[in-house]
């Protein structure tokens, strides 16, 4: 396996990389079930296993992302890896909702708590620019705490409210 990359012309190398290279083909997947290596648990489906085992595969490689990644961001971003280099079919897909049904419960549910901190961002980051642009950016530096920490409905009352509002206080009273 090459351990390194080099880019450039017939003359020159501009990039030089150097890495690790190791064949994860090779080990046993079973091996590392248990792993507290979250790299290990999140190349389960590289690794080798018998073609019955690979929905078990999945659901290690999940279980283990779920305990040792704590970042919410980080867990999504993963769990697309996992996905892709598991790449189950839809017969093994409904079998691991058969099987794991509590696991998808809970990534489910987590999942759903970031799309909708993501949407409250993204109403609040569109209430400081309607904001700004009706009453100046002074008008943000004074409620960009609130804003920010506002719960999904209270942005979308204030969002109906910047439409008629003449000053920025009528706007949060």
């Amino acid at each position: 396996f090459r351990e390194s990359l080099s880019l450039g012309s017939d003359t020159r190398v501009y990039l030089h990389f150097s890495y690790l290279a190791w064949p994860l083909f090779g080990l046993k997947a079973r091996d590392y079930f248990d792993s507290p290596n979250l790299v290990a648990r999140l190349n389960l489906p590289n690794m080798h296993y018998a073609p019955e085992e690979k929905v078990e595969v999945y659901a290690q490689a999940v279980r283990g992302l779920r305990t040792l990644e704590p970042d919410r961001e980080r867990q999504i971003k993963y769990l697309d890896f996992v996905d892709i280099y598991a790449n189950l079919d839809e017969n093994e897909r409904q079998h691991y909702q058969q099987d794991y049904a509590e696991e998808i419960e809970t990534m489910s549910a987590f999942a759903d708590r970031f799309i909708e901190q993501g949407m409250q961002q993204g109403e609040a980051t569109i209430l400081m620019m309607q904001l700004e642009e009706k009453f100046g950016s002074e008008s943000i530096a004074a409620h960009r705490e609130r804003i920010e920490t506002a719960e999904p409905e209270k942005l979308l009352q204030w969002s109906r409210r910047i439409l008629t509002a003449e000053t920025p206080e009528t706007i949060f009273h």
